[in-house]
């Protein structure tokens, strides 16, 4: 073979090895920030005082969306559905979903009830928003077991409510459904069990089920595809126990029937602010 040919053959492969070498680089990027969410109650107090300059801030950290916890007569902390929408999607953020309800209502309270529903229902919908939650009930769902079903019929028929206009419906909980129990079986699992999937969806609050002495992965495993959407939360700041290992309860999203996941912070070491900025903070160095 020809010197030229050599050199030239050489100068071929040394670009061919560049080029690999380039589309490697290409093909794997940095890790994208993951697509967390923030329950605002975490922020009340901002919220209260500072509603555009709170979302503003949320924007700022990296939250990708929020949940609200301020609906109330047909508006969202103050705002029409369409501004306070627009306030999040100028922050970079995207409003799907939010806290809100109403007790069980008595028979003589059942259509005015409803009709509280729809209003809260269409503003919803007006906003966009892609689920209501329900994070409690009154005394009547913890007394006994047929409180507990007259709850989750209430739920249901809001379920279908929600269902008719685009919107889940969900329910969030604490310790007691899993602290109290009915022939023998936790609240939660009966609620589980007697609510209608196509109506009901459950938003699982990690934090109060490990607190309330129950493992979530068994109820992935025995309820699996239930639990739309998560709280994840610790005692205070997200990885401030050492109670919670999220990184095992990561591994079940897929089996859970997970679509979001919402950091919440109820307690701080610090600010409101400092303390949900550690937690999304947190959540970049697990596996979720």
């Amino acid at each position: 073979m020809g010197i030229k040919k050599m050199a030239l053959k050489g100068l071929l492969l040394v670009g061919f090895v560049a080029l690999m070498f380039q589309g490697f680089t290409i093909v794997d990027p940095e890790p994208k920030d993951k697509f967390v969410g923030l329950q605002l109650y975490s922020l009340r107090d901002d919220m209260n005082k500072d509603v555009k300059g709170t979302v503003a801030k949320v924007g700022e950290m990296g939250f990708k969306f929020v949940e609200a916890a301020g609906y109330k007569d047909g508006l969202f902390y103050g705002m029409t559905p369409l501004a306070f929408r627009k306030l999040c999607e100028d922050n970079g953020l995207q409003f799907l979903g939010s806290h809100t309800g109403q007790n069980l209502p008595s028979k003589e309270k059942w259509d005015e009830t409803m009709a509280w529903w729809d209003k809260a229902i269409d503003a919803h919908a007006a906003a966009g928003v892609k689920w209501i939650v329900q994070p409690w009930m009154s005394k009547e769902g913890y007394e006994s077991l047929d409180g507990l079903k007259k709850y989750v019929e209430y739920f249901n028929a809001v379920g279908e409510k929600c269902r008719d206009k685009g919107i889940y419906f969900g329910y969030h909980n604490h310790d007691k459904e899993f602290t109290t129990m009915f022939d023998g079986k936790p609240l939660y699992d009966h609620m589980v069990e007697l609510s209608d999937p196509d109506k009901m969806m459950f938003q699982l609050d990690l934090y109060w089920i490990t607190h309330g002495g129950k493992d979530p992965v068994k109820y992935f495993e025995k309820y699996p595809g239930r639990f739309m959407l998560w709280h994840i939360k610790d005692a205070m700041e997200l990885g401030e126990s050492g109670e919670m290992d999220f990184n095992t309860i990561f591994k079940h999203k897929k089996e859970s029937g997970l679509k979001y996941g919402i950091v919440e912070v109820e307690r701080y070491n610090f600010t409101p602010m400092e303390s949900v900025k550690k937690s999304l903070d947190y959540m970049q160095t697990t596996n979720y």
